[in-house]
């Protein structure tokens, strides 16, 4: 059971040159630590989690971390944050700024990462990193911004930019919120959850392949109750840290800048994938990035076969192996 831990930076500078005189960031780890002579830690893996995740995500991962596996936790230390903007890392709902919380992008998000590395858990290199869907946007930063810094990346269900349908949803879902009676340009009173109730069931309707709808929803009935449930989940959301999340991500663009990555890349793609369909955005996503490999499965839960990661094992046992 992974338990979280907190650190605070001081001075920690945004993209946009605003500076917050602190910001924390949620983490934990796993795992058993191998240290050089300088008390480095020198086996150290990354996780990355997706839109909605936290440090817990890496949970898809459990059956991967036991004895003999790929991410044995005998053999390798395993540091899962939750990213910045994220609860109960600072974001405009856990500080006292709100509407006036920095913009961020993922840049940020990479950076307070690095912060926490280097810094905090004396990591100065990493074995490799691993992120899926928006953690999978930070992956293709960090391999782009510091090359040396692992042996090698693994980029899920993701893409090197937000465009298309996925702009789109974005827009949609930062629209439906600022255009609430009670959202007052992100200074509410109390947080305006039909809003974010109806931008997370938007959501919804990508998350799986179409097919998935029709054989797990089989009634009306059924389909407008996993509906629901979704709203549920959303009025746990907070607008401003939805839309913050969402800028950073529309904001997001490394497109002419893959050929800095040196770390030996898998990149992992699933057909049925809403979001990030394989031959929109994984297939392209691999040519651009050198000596990448590439790997694809099936799942009808689309987006969500992400669940389903047991599938690309073998794929990933080997591409460690070799790296």
């Amino acid at each position: 059971m992974l338990i979280p831990s907190y650190h605070t930076f001081k001075n920690f500078k945004f993209q946009s040159g605003a500076i917050l005189n602190e910001v924390r960031l949620e983490y934990a780890t796993l795992g058993k630590v191998r240290r050089d002579s300088e008390g480095n830690i020198v086996n150290s893996i990354l996780f990355l989690h997706g839109w909605s995740g936290n440090y817990s995500s890496f949970k898809r991962f459990n059956e991967f971390t036991k004895p003999g596996q790929v991410f044995d936790k005998d053999r390798y230390f395993i540091i899962c944050t939750t990213a910045l903007g994220s609860p109960e890392s600072s974001a405009p709902s856990t500080s006292t700024l709100s509407a006036d919380f920095p913009t961020y992008t993922i840049e940020d998000m990479v950076n307070a990462q690095h912060r926490l590395l280097t810094e905090h858990l004396n990591v100065k290199h990493l074995r490799g990193i691993i992120g899926t869907s928006m953690g999978g946007f930070q992956t293709l930063d960090w391999g782009i911004r510091y090359p040396e810094f692992m042996d090698f990346i693994i980029p899920i269900v993701t893409s090197p930019s937000v465009q298309g349908r996925n702009l789109a949803i974005f827009n949609l879902m930062n629209s439906i919120i600022q255009k609430h009676p009670d959202y007052n340009k992100g200074f509410y009173q109390e947080n305006p959850g039909n809003a974010v109730e109806n931008a997370n069931k938007l959501l919804f309707l990508f998350a799986f392949s179409p097919l998935h709808y029709h054989e797990e929803f089989p009634s009306k009935e059924m389909l407008i109750h996993a509906l629901d449930e979704q709203g549920i989940q959303g009025r746990m959301m907070d607008a401003n840290d939805v839309i913050w999340r969402n800028n950073a991500s529309i904001s997001f663009d490394v497109q002419e800048k893959l050929s800095k990555i040196k770390a030996k890349t898998l990149v992992i793609g699933i057909d049925g994938d809403q979001f990030f369909p394989p031959d929109i955005d994984t297939i392209s996503l691999s040519q651009s990035i050198n000596d990448s490999k590439l790997f694809i499965y099936n799942s009808v839960l689309g987006h969500l076969g992400i669940n389903e990661l047991k599938k690309a094992r073998r794929v990933i046992e080997d591409f460690i192996s070799r790296n």
